[in-house]
């Protein structure tokens, strides 16, 4: 179980679920552009990603003999096949 969906994705790793990480990439740009054009950056509020993302890594289930229940895979943002 992983935090980044890149090591489900690209190492092997059976599943992630956490931030997603494309989403945090556009918020840390979009402050730092508010900071870069004046802002101080004890008054801009705190935000957090509320986009987390679940991947499921089909193929690592399979070789661990593992069956993943319908309801689990219907939620998944991603499945690696």
């Amino acid at each position: 179980m992983f935090v980044d969906a890149f090591y489900v994705e690209q190492s092997g790793g059976l599943a992630s679920y956490g931030p997603d990480v494309y989403a945090s990439g556009k918020q840390a740009a979009r402050l730092v552009d508010k900071i870069l054009k004046g802002a101080k950056p004890a008054e801009i509020p705190v935000e957090t990603n509320a986009k987390i993302a679940l991947v499921i890594n089909l193929k690592t289930a399979k070789a661990l003999g593992l069956t993943i229940a319908p309801e689990v895979l219907f939620q998944a943002d991603r499945l690696v096949r």
